[in-house]
């Protein structure tokens, strides 16, 4: 019985390769972030990687924060957030600074897509 359910549950685990093509990044991205702490591998008996299934959101949300600027250390302290669903008052000024900064960054893209935008009006009219 105990064979059975654990065959259950790596039929239910995913390999780092499959992790991978589902979230669109390197194998080598995958394993980076193993290293970092954001993501836990179990292992097969013959020694392969074993993600959960939730590994390829997991994998997304971390490219979204690195594309934001959130370093590792930071994403990290965000992981019991995702996990739980809870966070406590450090855990929430943090996330509101880290909002804050990311909207600072979108706003300082907007204007700068504006101002590009203008350049392309005005270009489009003299050929």
């Amino acid at each position: 019985m105990t064979v059975t359910a654990d065959a259950d549950a790596d039929a239910r685990m995913m390999r780092i390769g499959e992790v991978a093509r589902g979230a669109g990044v390197s194998v080598r991205a995958v394993r980076y972030y193993e290293q970092q702490g954001l993501l836990v591998a179990e292992r097969s008996p013959s020694g392969q990687r074993l993600y959960r299934q939730d590994a390829i959101a997991l994998v997304r949300f971390f490219q979204q924060m690195y594309a934001a600027g959130l370093t590792s250390r930071r994403i990290g302290e965000l992981m019991p957030c995702w996990d739980s669903g809870h966070t406590d008052a450090e855990q929430r000024a943090m996330l509101r600074t880290e909002r804050e900064r990311i909207q600072a960054k979108i706003d300082t893209l907007r204007t700068a897509l504006a101002h590009l935008d203008e350049v392309i009006a005005v270009t489009d009219t003299h050929p």
